[in-house]
């Protein structure tokens, strides 16, 4: 059954290789594999039932190199099942959105449910090898992606997307050698590598190792000062591009973070804790602050995004600071971390696809060049604004409980977190100021005549906010799901701690 949720998106992609298909034909056959992926995924939810510790559910394995013992070893846990709706959910959005864009929807289509198949593969795969196989893969197609269908400088910021990502890849993989040969026997499986802990005591060595996976993984999330491929990436990016860049693909990073850095480097984890708590922390305030000056829509929603993942990182950093009487504490940072991924790859996608709006009905992503744009699109008002409630943490919506988990257990484990508090302070300035900006006042601009959110992008953006409003008011289905999975990272760093 996870196989063919892996896969379904990969099949149907070289099925959109037969010539002859038509316009209309492709852009159904995208949304139809796309509701049958989002189907298979609450499939697996509903069956779903929390793992033992050391193992997962749905597992599955089929030897692939047997001469460095990798195979093809998948399965889900509360870290990974989240993310996995998450990014079925998103995908399903993006399809729709496209469903009247005539640019070459063939190659389009095939590209992102290649991409949709990739990142499910990432999340579900339980073995170093083939983790860094679909982590690699995610950077072609979105590459692709960014040079093909993209607009004003695209095949710059393209290429700078692919040359830090693709470097930061390689130091993942560094890494992740490090690991195999320090366990022995020697293996790539994450499930053995968690319960040998092969760098435990190794000191310096282990350091190393974790380090060099720190560094691939927050280049993808990204974190400070390895953020700046991003602004340009999505701001030349199409909307359904920074949507899934936004929505999913930095995840990837984030969730290395829980999945690979904290459970198979406990010893090292704690050395590192500190230096990704700071980082965390200046993410958070740089994100916000340079958000705060931004004139172009995308560039602000993009810093909005270095300021979300800070909070991730925050999170995590706090949660290898070990004291005595935190585990509980930590396991609600962790929890917190988990669902703040899941709520910014909701909301930032819809934030994205409707920006895209903005450029293709008043050509310009400048916010200055609009004004009283909720009298002649008040559709596209209320979209945007329940997006920016929900970005800035107001109660009712996801992004609040996932804030709000992630301070309380920071700040319970290491006080000093509350500083980071002022990231949320300035995000919302950024958003409101933003939303009065566009919306508000006299229809001038190119907000004259703007076109409201049309019939499909509607059924794009608005399941993605439900959702968001669904978590905010009733979290406990979500939460019952990561907490289990977020205590055991935590009872891992304290075992080998001591």
């Amino acid at each position: 059954m996870l196989s063919l949720t892996v896969f379904l998106p990969l099949v149907a992609a070289l099925a959109l290789l037969v010539p002859r298909v038509g316009t209309r034909v492709v852009a159904w056959w995208w949304v139809g594999a796309s509701v049958l992926e989002v189907a298979l995924v609450g499939v697996l939810w509903w069956g779903y039932e929390s793992p033992a510790p050391g193992s997962l559910a749905y597992e599955e394995q089929v030897p692939w190199i047997p001469g460095v013992d990798s195979s093809y070893h998948v399965g889900l846990d509360g870290l990974s099942l989240p993310l996995v709706a998450m990014t079925a959910v998103v995908f399903l959005a993006c399809a729709v959105y496209s469903l009247r864009d005539p640019d070459r929807p063939r190659t389009r289509a095939a590209l992102f449910l290649a991409l949709e198949g990739v990142c499910l593969g990432l999340f579900a795969a339980a073995d170093l090898l083939l983790f860094f196989v679909f982590f690699d893969l995610s950077i072609v197609a979105m590459y692709l992606i960014i040079a093909g269908w993209g607009h004003g400088d695209r095949a710059r910021s393209a290429l700078r997307f692919f040359l830090y990502t693709f470097l930061g890849s390689l130091a993942l993989l560094a890494g992740f050698i490090g690991l195999y040969l320090a366990a022995d026997p020697h293996t790539f499986d994450i499930v053995e590598l968690a319960r040998q802990n092969p760098l435990a005591g190794t000191g310096t060595t282990g350091v190393v190792v974790l380090g060099a996976v720190l560094l691939g993984l927050a280049v993808k999330t990204p974190t400070i000062p390895f953020h700046t491929w991003l602004p340009p990436a999505h701001t030349d990016a199409p909307a359904v591009g920074s949507a899934v860049l936004a929505g999913v693909l930095l995840k990837l990073g984030t969730y290395g973070f829980v999945r690979v850095a904290m459970p198979l480097l406990p010893d090292a984890w704690r050395s590192w804790a500190w230096v990704v708590l700071v980082v965390g922390i200046v993410s958070v305030l740089w994100g916000g602050l340079v958000a705060l000056g931004q004139g172009n829509l995308k560039r602000m929603i993009a810093y909005t995004s270095v300021n979300h993942m800070g909070y991730v990182v925050l999170a995590v950093g706090a949660a290898g600071v070990v004291a005595s009487g935190t585990a509980e504490a930590r396991s609600v940072a962790v929890t917190g971390a988990v669902t703040q991924m899941v709520s910014h790859g909701l909301v930032t996608a819809a934030l994205f696809l409707l920006s895209g709006t903005f450029l293709e009905r008043g050509g310009s992503y400048e916010i200055e060049e609009y004004g009283g744009l909720a009298g002649s699109a008040p559709r596209t008002t209320v979209l945007f604004a329940v997006a920016a409630f929900a970005s800035l943490g107001l109660p009712g919506l996801s992004g609040f409980i996932a804030e709000f988990q992630i301070f309380t257990g920071s700040i319970a484990a290491v006080p000093a977190s509350a500083v980071a508090l002022l990231g949320v302070l300035l995000i919302s300035g950024v958003l409101l100021w933003t939303l009065q900006r566009v919306f508000t006042g006299e229809t001038r601009g190119r907000a004259v005549g703007f076109t409201d959110v049309r019939t499909h992008e509607g059924w794009a953006i608005a399941p993605l906010l439900v959702l968001s409003l669904a978590i905010g008011l009733a979290p406990r289905p979500l939460l019952d799901v990561i907490e289990p999975a977020a205590t055991q990272v935590v009872e891992v760093i304290d075992r080998w701690s001591g």
